[in-house]
């Protein structure tokens, strides 16, 4: 079972430190960091599709805030039943 950690900031100007530092001090690992520079409007992202790609069952998904995940709150729920329940993940 493995943690991953998944970073979003909405521009390519923008930092990601903070992001990063929470994931690392929760015990993710770098390696295991899935960092997107886009919108969060919807999940065509090409990190998050990859993290999506590697989950398997018992695995767990880290991420700093709800609103990292996405701005999209409609979506929001759609994706975390992937995670949860067609991947297995935490």
């Amino acid at each position: 079972m493995k943690i991953y950690g998944y970073v979003r900031v909405s521009t390519g100007e923008q930092n990601i430190d903070r992001q990063v530092i929470a994931l690392k001090k929760f015990g993710v690992a770098e390696e295991n960091i899935f960092i997107d520079k886009v919108s969060g409007k919807n999940f065509e992202r090409t990190a998050y599709k990859k993290m999506l790609k590697k989950l398997k069952s018992g695995d767990t998904v880290a991420i700093k805030s709800i609103d990292r995940l996405g701005r999209n709150y409609f979506e929001i729920p759609t994706q975390w039943k992937i995670i949860t329940q067609e991947k297995s993940a935490n």
